[in-house]
């Protein structure tokens, strides 16, 4: 139990260093890091995606609709500090938690 915490406390860590990194790649840029992006539902050529981004000190995800006859909009989008968003990330996902990390260490290196 005391080491996955201490694993726990490591990753969420380390994802939190590896965004601060991302963040000033992003303000050098001035194009934001796509961190990853999930289809929640499709029905007739239309569709529903949360798509997570990256940008100069923050982290926006924003549920977007789009396709078929439907004008793309975006439905809800939240937005976090670069410290709260690797703890929520992980209890929502921790698949998607690796992801996201590999993803930033590629982007990073």
């Amino acid at each position: 139990m005391v080491k996955q915490i201490s694993l726990d406390a490591w990753s969420l860590q380390h994802l939190t260093d590896l965004l601060k990194k991302g963040s000033q790649i992003v303000a050098k840029t001035n194009t934001p890091i796509v961190l990853y992006r999930q289809t929640m539902e499709e029905e007739d050529g239309s569709y529903e995606e949360i798509v997570c981004t990256l940008t100069n000190d923050y982290i926006v995800e924003q549920l977007i609709i789009s396709g078929g006859m439907i004008v793309p909009a975006i439905k809800q989008q939240l937005v976090f500090r670069l410290d709260e968003f690797p703890d929520r990330l992980l209890r929502k996902s921790k698949d998607l938690f690796l992801e996201t990390v590999e993803l930033l260490e590629k982007k990073i290196k």
